[in-house]
């Protein structure tokens, strides 16, 4: 089965239409990557399994969410999130997205 193709990027700002946060998405899976238990006792909207699923730094919170591409949609004004993590894994944000900081090996 072709993957579908993911619509938003690691450093984009985006809302989450179910719960209204918004946030940054720091990491991408081409599909759902979490367990059977998770997805029954927490994807209460079924999402597709099959379609992108978001890692997402919450904006004013000290969580991280996995969202599926359906619950996302971009925002029309981008703003800094505010998180405890956001420094450690973006190196800047340019007014639009951030930029993912340079990984040392």
């Amino acid at each position: 089965m072709l993957e579908h193709e993911a619509i938003f990027e690691v450093g984009q700002i985006v809302h989450h239409r179910l719960f209204g946060y918004i946030g940054v998405i720091f990491d991408v899976d081409p599909t759902f990557q979490g367990t059977d238990e998770w997805y029954e006792q927490v994807a209460l909207s079924r999402p597709p399994r099959d379609e992108p699923w978001y890692h997402v730094l919450v904006n004013e919170a000290v969580h991280m969410t996995y969202v599926a591409e359906q619950n996302l949609e971009s925002v029309k004004k981008p703003q800094e999130i505010v998180h405890p993590f956001a420094d450690k894994i973006f190196s800047k944000f340019d007014g639009k997205r951030y930029e993912l900081r340079q990984q040392s090996h």
